[in-house]
């Protein structure tokens, strides 16, 4: 039977395509479209051709053509090897390999060992790689010409190695900090390579080389390999005979061999990919968890090919045959195998199902051997790894690299000027002057001197600096609030080069399992008999502990009241949604008192389908308690959610199992069920199926699966698909309404264009000047600046209520109907009678099929579209004939040789018919802490979220769905090559996404539509532009490799992005490589992502605090250093260039040469490393409140080009200020006082240092602390001290700087020196002040107005607030509790807001939430955000995110209705209707039914807001 079009989970194309009018592109559109993009296509290949065809491009390929020759093939011996004739062949024999390798009969040589690398240099290449790195820097390259023309002699005036010397320290010290990361990654991979394995070793050849010394890599060390002397007693355990545990020897995992036979224990990891042998698990069936390798949380199930278990039980049994192994040349597929074994001339294929994949771990299973057939890095996971890893550098060096650039430039050009400069004084007075006799300089030696002399406007110490202000940087990453206290894991950082790529992310690329998801499931709710019931134990596990559902004082008790749905759990993907009135406490106790009304009949069959329907095993632990091993984590869920329930699995032998539970009166009783058969779930079939004798004799089938695949099955098959049709198609419509909602929202977000914030501070600031000017009253003026604080206070908490309302998508209460609809609207006294157990369900609704199916449909959507995983149980008595008829089909087909599956399959068909509807489960993959709420705030900092995993695509959009990167309204574009022509479909999608009438869109593709798209140049120019203009991708069944294709699809497609991936696999690593900025999960699936990551974190939430706030501050800390290093250069060194004007341009320094020497390293060197070190332009609060801040790294405002030159411009004005404000009163002065050149030097030298310490660590640090101001008072002071010591310690020699005495006794003691650095020093502060008022004033940024915002009292209590996180994922957020009509009320559990309930209709979509006026802070004074203040804009220069989640239909104003019919309401509109012309103004925004809609905060000051009730 086919699968059913109609499905309740699939994700959903918008209403309009349902209706008969056709899809919203039309075949002519789609065509014009795709004929436009093949001409753009073959147009782009013409121009390639072109220029490859042209002089560039001939030695392009000429260059490409030598290194591959000489330096790859000829220097470094990497040959591409040609593939093999028929594979490799590998003996199976016992101890071959022990004794002398195998060779690969490719090369010749032997197979490569099982040592892998995951550091990036190796001894021999590590010089040559870090020199081309370091020099790739144009600062250190040009500083080596520049030393090397330096140590020519003649040419030089300031010395022969004062370049060179220190540009090798310099270096030197970089390479090494680059070696000692590397060593941290080759420390990481060492204890991977020295894990131990058990190997076979007939002849001990591995024992009589213990010992031996082996190197490997970068570094070498000591291997041990033999077995220990817990050999025996180890492998005794596992039931051998001693004899052949003596052939078992314990190895590293470096020193296995193509060949060797491997044994396993049970949760020991796959060394090296394997052929299964044998293996101890039921039918010798071995359980895989492949999580690491393809992010699947399913367990696979391998088995050994019949012909190899049958000769390999025993280590004499593989002795005695002759058995060969055939395998395919290593390759990256890792869903593909092709393979054959041999023994004693009988020949079986091999395929995926004898495989075993190195990155696996053995779980469920005592024993598996296995046979290794590729080893090291021929490994499927290490060949899906990216090679040729490259050392990443940061974004800013780029800019760097052009300022560099620029600066040669400039010096050549200084040169070249003061040349002239000197030709010109030469032919006016040099060749007039008798002194000289005619001499002068040559033209080579006065332009390289003056280029040595102003080499230093690029500062050599630039790098060195900087990277001493990256190990501060670094000891400052320790943020205790990145900090993991469950798994006792910290934030560590491998690398320190990139850290201010952290600060300008605009794509992340995670994955899915272990690094969003916590990897387990819970069984959350369920639908039975047309009522929806909570199931929500894990969620209270902080209360008591859970009371004995079913147990023998069950009989004694009395009715309990009903629980009222006080639980804390809520829907990641709404929140707002209403929840189940019943949980499943209610349901046992009603199955208690009535176990025989059609309703319990069906819940308890319905539970009888949840602990059947499974493949669990049941293990009894060390305490006594039973634990379940399952195939996977969604059968875990579901037979622990039937314990719960009262039937607890204790026993399952080959054919048969046994359940626990009460009786109605209490006895405990065991029954025992006898599997008939089990027709596994596959991902083709989509469902599960087991036939069970039940005790009574009876034979029934039970089948759980996909909706899709259930429902034409069911015995009323046309109702229930008729059913499911009218549901999707309203879900279909609601979805359409939300989406031009979401428009509408959009487009009035996008008319505003300003920011509430900017214009508080602003109107605060002029009234706070006429409040001063007009208020005598000093008790005035204290009430004015309170109520000036609250009106910025609230003006801040507005604002950002409503940015996180954007992205908040609205409740849907109509889901759940009630049980008995009396309950909601009787009086609160007769509570305690409508809770008793007769009155929770209505007994004729489980009679009615009509109406339990629109009920459970209505419910598997609201399930889907919570981001839940559902699942349809039926079940079906059956005919002993009609089994016995049935049973010789299906025997026939599993002992079939041909076509094994495709029987079983058609047998299947045949008995899963007919079905009787049981009911729905819904499973929730629990994410980890904190993702739905960081992907939120990462959408708001316009940074984009891909998803890529190897999980199944129905699993990867259930979990895109729950963490957010789906939205509820979001488009979702499933491109699937094996579904039509992909092509139309690409071109169709772009046109579609490209219109800009879609708030959200989505991309889902998965890895066979990606090697479809990658054999085409057309489809994949097609792909490539579609997913860099969509909002998401979800890239399912996707490999290592294909995941950093992605990725360096956005580097190269998206030049300016700067990409971001996240995992914690070993199937991640390729993509972390790829990836601008690496981050490794100290997760579920190992450290091996962790330890090859840039940094590591141990939860995705922390990923907030590591862009947002270390990230900003490390990406301003490094901009403003480069900035200032750059700058204080041009300031000094542009006051010695303009005196050469008055040397005749002969290169005389203005300044002492000892002086000049030591004024980087003793004098200035100091403020921008520290202001490199502690700068924080804003709090860390306001950050993580406002992620909208983020974009200032991702636009590069804090350090670019334009920047840079405004940054010299002024250090040109001010070094012109300075030079002419000391030459003014120098030229001028008497002769009476000490004009020399070291007087007038030392004069300037002292304002140039006392200025740049003054501007960097007072006027351009914000982060002022006691360091700074000691950093300002060691440099200036250490300046005075330097010419006391100069004072001292020179001779008194004749000379062009008469030092000796010179401040002790000289200038030192007159008031000119003095009066003349304070008024150049003034002068210049005055300008500098100046020129930031004007900017500040009439241009401020966003980053100065929340620098002004953060000072008014209150605002950081605001910005706490809201930078706090929401709590675990699958939690109540804290906005929010269930409506509670006790007395206790609800207590908040989060330290936000304490809310309590008000009563309402049901159908209010916000009923049953209002502000609590008490339970908050009320010391602050504020009052609450006023409608007017919510019309407030939107901050100058401000990304706007993408959009939000509005009302599915408009219903009353729950704010209006709450104020009462006195009071009058103007009529309301639409912001920015789209349909009304004129643009609205701020009062008509104010009345938007969408703004009204969200309940307002309510007021610091206790009192209530506008619309809710005392």
């Amino acid at each position: 039977m086919p699968e059913s079009p109609v499905s309740l989970t699939r994700p959903r194309q918008r209403f309009e395509q349902e209706r008969t009018k056709g899809p919203r592109l039309t075949l002519v559109e789609t065509r014009e479209a795709l004929a436009q993009s093949r001409d753009w296509v073959a147009r782009q290949r013409k121009k390639q051709a072109d220029w490859a065809a042209g002089p560039i491009g001939r030695i392009r390929s000429k260059t490409a053509a030598l290194y591959e020759s000489y330096i790859i093939r000829g220097l470094l011996r990497q040959k591409p090897l040609a593939p093999s004739v028929d594979g490799r062949h590998i003996p199976l024999e016992p101890g071959l390999v022990r004794r002398a390798p195998l060779k690969d009969g490719r090369t010749g040589k032997p197979y490569r060992s099982n040592f892998i690398r995951s550091s990036r240099y190796t001894v021999w290449d590590f010089l040559p790689k870090q020199l081309f790195f370091q020099f790739s820097k144009l600062a250190n390259f040009y500083f080596l010409i520049i030393g090397i023309l330096q140590m020519v002699p003649g040419l030089s005036t300031t010395g022969t190695y004062t370049t060179i010397a220190p540009l090798i320290a310099f270096v030197a010290l970089s390479m090494a900090k680059e070696g000692y990361d590397d060593y941290r990654r080759y420390r990481l991979d060492k204890q991977e390579n020295r894990s131990s394995v058990w190997v076979l070793d007939t002849a001990g050849a591995t024992r009589s080389r213990a010992g031996q010394k082996r190197g490997r890599g970068l570094f070498s060390g000591k291997r041990t390999a033999g077995a220990g002397p817990d050999a025996m007693t180890e492998l005794e355990a596992v039931g051998t005979t001693n004899q052949e545990s003596d052939m078992w020897a314990k190895i590293q995992w470096q020193d296995v061999r193509v060949g060797d036979i491997v044994r396993l224990r049970r949760d020991d990891n796959v060394p090296a990919d394997m052929v299964l042998l044998s293996a101890t698990g039921p039918n010798g069936v071995a359980y895989i968890e492949t999580m690491a390798l393809d992010g699947e949380t399913n367990l696979k199930s391998k088995q050994a090919s019949t012909l190899l278990a049958k000769h390999c039980g025993s280590v004499a049994a593989m002795s005695a045959c002759d058995a060969e192994i055939v395998s395919e040349d290593p390759n990256l597929d890792l869903y593909n195998f092709e393979g054959r074994a041999t023994v004693n001339g009988e020949t079986m294929p091999l395929t995926m199902n004898q495989v075993v994949y190195r990155g696996s771990t053995l779980r469920n299973t005592s024993e598996a051997v296995g046979l290794v057939i590729n080893s090291g890095e021929e490994c499927k996971i290490r060949m899906n790894a990216n090679k040729d890893v490259h050392a990443k550098a940061p974004k800013m060096q780029s800019v760097v690299n052009r300022i560099v650039v620029l600066l040669v430039f400039f010096v050549i050009l200084l040169s070249v000027g003061c040349t002239i400069g000197y030709y010109v004084w030469h032919a006016h007075y040099e060749v007039h002057a008798n002194y000289l006799r005619g001499h002068y300089v040559p033209f080579k030696e006065i332009f390289i001197g003056f280029v040595i002399e102003f080499n230093t406007l690029i500062p050599l110490s630039l790098y060195v600096s900087l990277e001493i202000i990256k190990l501060g940087q670094l000891f400052l990453l320790n943020d205790i609030e990145m900090y993991d206290p469950v798994s006792n894991t910290p934030m560590v950082a491998n690398t320190t080069t990139i850290l201010e790529n952290l600060g300008q992310v605009s794509y992340v690329f995670s994955d899915k399992t272990g690094t969003l998801t916590e990897n387990l499931m819970r069984f959350r709710k369920m639908s039975v008999a047309g009522t929806a019931w909570l199931h929500d134990m894990d969620v209270q596990q902080s209360e008591p502990s859970k009371e004995p559902l079913m147990d023998s004082h069950a009989a004694a008790r009395p009715p309990l009241l009903r629980s009222q749905s006080t639980s804390r759990w809520r829907s990641t993907v709404r929140p707002g949604n209403a929840q189940p009135e019943m949980k499943t406490e209610d349901l046992i106790r009603y199955l208690r008192q009535k176990p025989h009304t059609p309703f319990s009949r069906k819940a308890r069959q319905f539970i009888l389908c949840l602990a059947l329907c499974h493949t669990c095993l049941p293990e009894t632990d060390e305490k006594g308690e039973i634990k379940f091993q399952a195939a996977s984590p969604d059968e875990l869920a579901l037979v622990e959610a039937a314990k719960d329930l009262g039937y607890l699995l204790v026993d399952r032998a080959a054919q048969s199992l046994k359940l626990q539970f009460y009786d109605f009166d209490g006895t405990e009783l065991v029954e025992e069920y006898e599997i008939m058969d089990v027709i596994e779930f596959s991902s083709k079939r989509k469902r599960m199926s087991i036939v069970v004798r039940m005790p009574d004799g009876r034979l029934c089938i039970y089948t759980k699966g996909a909706d899709s695949v259930i429902l034409p099955r069911l015995k009323q098959h046309n109702l229930a698909v008729q059913t499911a049709s009218a549901i999707e198609r309203k879900a279909s419509m609601r979805k359409s309404m939300e989406q031009e909602k979401a428009l509408r929202r959009m487009s009035a977000g996008i008319q505003r264009e300003s920011i509430s914030l900017a214009r508080a501070a602003s109107i605060v600031s002029m009234t706070q000047h006429k409040i001063g000017a007009s208020r005598k009253s000093s008790m005035r003026r204290s009430i004015s600046a309170h109520r000036q604080s609250s009106v910025v206070t609230d003006e801040v908490d507005s604002w950002l209520s409503r940015r996180e309302e954007l992205d908040q998508p609205a409740g849907n209460n109509e889901a759940y109907y009630p049980p008995r609809p009396s309950i909601t609207r009787q009086p609160s006294t007769e509570a305690i009678h409508l809770a008793e157990v007769g009155n929770l369900v209505d007994e004729s609704l489980a009679l009615n099929e009509a109406a339990v199916f629109e009920r459970c449909f209505q419910h598997i959507d609201d399930f889907a579209t919570e981001g839940l995983r559902t699942l349809i149980f039926a079940y079906r008595y059956l005919e002993e004939d009609d089994y016995n008829t049935w049973k010789k089909v299906y025997h026939d087909a599993t002992t079939s040789l041909v076509n094994r599956q495709e029987r079983i399959e058609e047998a299947a068909e045949m008995i899963e018919q007919d079905f009787d509807l049981a009911g729905a489960t819904a499973i929730e993959d629990k994410l980890q802490q904190g993702v739905p709420d960081t992907i939120d705030k990462l959408r708001r900092a316009n940074i984009k979220v891909w998803m890529l995993t190897g999980d199944k695509r129905e699993t990867a959009i259930n979990i895109a769905h729950s963490a957010r990167i789906c939205k509820p309204f979001s488009e979702v574009y499933i491109l699937d090559a094996t579904e039509g022509n992909l092509q139309e479909k690409l071109a169709s999608t772009l046109l579609d996404t490209s219109r800009g009438m879609i708030p959200h869109t989505v991309v889902v593709i998965d890895g066979h539509t990606l090697n479809v798209v990658e054999e085409d140049e057309s489809l994949k120019i097609l792909l490539f532009d579609l997913v860099s203009r969509v909002d998401s991708v979800i890239c399912c069944r996707a490999s290592p490799s294909q995941k950093a294709t992605l990725v360096k699809c956005i580097r190269d497609r998206v030049p300016g992005s700067l990409t971001l991936a996240i995992g914690d696999g070993a199937n991640d690593i390729a993509m972390i490589q790829a990836s601008h900025v690496g981050i490794g999960i100290s997760g579920r699936e190992g450290l091996q992502a962790a330890r090859i990551s840039d940094y590591s974190i141990a939860q995705f939430r922390f990923l907030q605090r590591l862009l947002f706030v270390h990230g900003r501050w490390n990406y301003i800390r490094t901009g403003k250093y480069i900035l200032g290093t750059f700058w204080k250069e041009i300031v000094f060194y542009l006051v010695q260039a303009q005196y050469q004007r008055y040397n005749g341009y002969t290169g005389t320094s203005l300044f002492e040469p000892a002086s000049l020497t030591v004024f980087n390293t003793l004098f200035t060197s100091l403020p921008v490393i520290l202001l490199g070190i502690f700068e924080k332009d804003l709090q860390a609060e306001t950050l993580l409140a406002v992620p909208e801040l983020y974009t200032y790294g991702q636009k590069d405002k804090g350090f670019n080009f334009g920047k840079y030159l405004a940054w010299m411009f002024m250090a040109a004005a001010e070094a012109i200020i300075i030079f002419n404000v000391i030459y003014e009163v120098y030229s001028n002065a008497l002769f009476t006082i000490d004009t020399s050149l070291f007087a007038m030097g030392a004069c300037g030298f002292t304002v140039c240092v006392i200025f740049i310490n003054l501007k960097m660590l007072v006027l351009e640090l914000h982060h002022r602390t006691i360091i700074s101001f000691l950093g300002l008072f060691i440099s200036v002071s250490g300046w005075f001290v330097w010419n006391l010591f100069l004072s001292v310690i020179y001779a008194m020699n004749p000379g062009p700087y008469l030092v000796r005495n010179a401040f002790l006794r000289n200038f030192g003691r007159n008031p000119v020196w003095w009066f003349t650095g304070i008024a150049a020093l003034g002068a210049v502060l005055t300008f500098e002040i100046w020129v930031k008022s004007i900017r500040r004033m009439f241009w401020p940024s966003d980053q100065q107005l929340m620098q002004e915002i953060e000072h008014y009292k209150g605002v950081m209590d605001v910005l706490k607030e809201h930078a706090a996180e929401r709590g675990e994922a699958g939690a109540a957020p804290f906005a929010m509790t269930p409506a509670d009509n006790s007395a206790e009320g609800v207590k908040k559990s989060v330290d936000i807001e304490s809310v309590k309930t008000v009563g309402s209709s049901p159908n209010s979509e916000m009923a049953g939430w209002a502000w609590d006026p008490t339970g908050g802070d009320t010391s602050r004074g504020r009052q609450p955000a006023t409608a007017g203040k919510r019309a407030s804009r939107l901050m100058a220069e401000e990304y706007v995110p993408p959009p939000f989640t509005p009302p599915a239909e408009e219903k009353e104003n729950p704010m209006e209705a709450a104020m009462g019919a006195s009071s009058t309401a103007t009529p309301s509109i639409w912001v920015g209707d789209m349909n009304s012309g004129a643009t609205p103004d701020e009062s008509m925004l104010t009345q938007s039914p969408i703004e009204l809609r969200i309940p307002p905060r309510r007021g610091r000051s206790g009192k209530n807001s506008p619309g809710s009730t005392s």
